[in-house]
């Protein structure tokens, strides 16, 4: 009798035994457990630890409470500029409500990848491309809101969405390149013709200085010449002073005595007037005849001139008067 007794005790133990093994669960602490009964819910979220269940009748499923980590694959969109980019970003999220995210979805994970690429490409289409560039932390806010406003039902909570990378075409690179290039080309300008200015007013300073005190100039030149000279170079430049030039080239002109056919003609004498002069008599030429008298010439019309008189030549050995 007693050794039917103690196998009985030792079957019932084995059974109690199997029984718990099956029936004991062990919920981790960054786990909860939702209990289906016959396929409903029953009872409480299960918290971290041991818990037990009726086998064969209760299914127990673990969710993962900690925050998910899901990349967003590279979406390629255009702009409101009409620019054609590729923006991928990754989202956080994790699960508060463990029983809505088994019950009102049926993977969680897979409905917030697609949520996240749609709402990623309408983000594409309502920004220009300076704002995804420089404005990503109002984006970054405005897709975590389009993301997280559905999740909400599905008992999961949207802790951040970053856009990781934005890449452009080629064509696009080249431009904002020149772009920044032309940009930084114009601060240069500006700052060397600030530098300029304020370099001449320096200067205008020190030359109204100078100017009272010709010493101060000598002294400047005597200063160059140690500064150039303490570099031990072969080749030693002196300035001179345009002053000086200017100086000797008065002296040279004062010095130079005016070349021969150069009137010498004082600048402050008036030049003196001349006065008209009447037309001289025109002369007109004579002839004489065969026979001795003379005649005036034609004039230039061909009209014959007046007769002026003939002498007839006699001759006059004796070499006295000859008579009229």
């Amino acid at each position: 009798m007693v050794p039917e007794l103690t196998g009985a005790i030792v079957a019932l133990v084995c059974v109690a035994l199997v029984y718990t093994g099956m029936a004991a669960r062990v919920v981790k602490q960054y786990e909860r457990g939702v209990l289906f009964r016959l396929g409903r819910v029953a009872g409480e979220v299960r918290p971290p630890g041991l818990t037990l269940i009726i086998p064969f009748v209760d299914r127990l499923a673990k969710v993962n409470m900690q925050i998910v980590t899901l990349p967003i694959p590279a979406q390629e969109g255009i702009t409101r500029d009409n620019v054609t980019v590729r923006v991928d970003a990754v989202v956080y999220f994790r699960v508060v409500d463990a029983t809505s995210a088994l019950v009102k979805v049926e993977d969680y994970k897979f409905a917030v990848s697609q949520m996240a690429q749609t709402s990623l490409r309408s983000i594409i289409g309502k920004s220009d491309l300076d704002d995804l560039l420089s404005n990503r932390e109002q984006l970054n806010q405005g897709l975590e809101l389009m993301i997280d406003s559905p999740a909400v039902g599905w008992g999961i909570q949207v802790d951040r969405v970053e856009i990781k990378d934005v890449s452009l075409p080629d064509t696009m690179k080249r431009s904002m390149a020149r772009q920044a290039e032309a940009d930084r080309e114009r601060r240069a300008r500006i700052i060397n013709a600030d530098a300029e200015l304020q370099a001449s007013k320096k200067l205008a300073e020190a030359a109204q200085q100078m100017s009272g005190t010709p010493a101060a100039l000598q002294l400047r030149l005597l200063q160059t010449v140690m500064a150039v000279s303490a570099e031990k170079n072969s080749t030693l430049v002196l300035p001179i002073p345009v002053e000086l030039l200017h100086f000797l080239e008065r002296g040279n002109r004062a010095d130079t005595p005016p070349t021969e056919g150069t009137a010498h003609q004082t600048p402050e004498q008036p030049p003196k007037e001349i006065a008209p002069q009447e037309p001289a008599p025109r002369i007109t030429p004579e002839e004489t005849t065969p026979n001795g008298d003379r005649t005036q010439a034609p004039d230039l019309n061909g009209a014959p001139g007046p007769e002026i008189g003939r002498h007839h030549l006699t001759p006059n050995p004796g070499g006295g008067p000859r008579p009229e």
